[in-house]
C-alpha cells in the first residue's frame, strides 16, 4: 500500500543514457497529470 498515490513513469530510456532531457520531459509528463488522490473530477471541483 506504500505506493498508493505514488506516479511511477517508464521509459525505454536505460538509466546509463538517461540525460537531463530525459529527466526534463519525466517532469513535464508529471505536470500534466490530475493529482486526484482516489477522489473523482467532480469532487475537485
Amino acid at each position: 500500500w506504500q505506493i498508493a498515490y505514488a506516479e511511477l513513469y517508464f521509459t525505454d530510456v536505460l538509466w546509463p543514457d538517461f540525460t537531463k532531457e530525459h529527466l526534463y520531459e519525466a517532469i513535464i509528463e508529471f505536470q500534466k497529470r490530475e493529482r486526484r488522490f482516489g477522489k473523482t473530477s467532480e469532487q475537485l471541483n
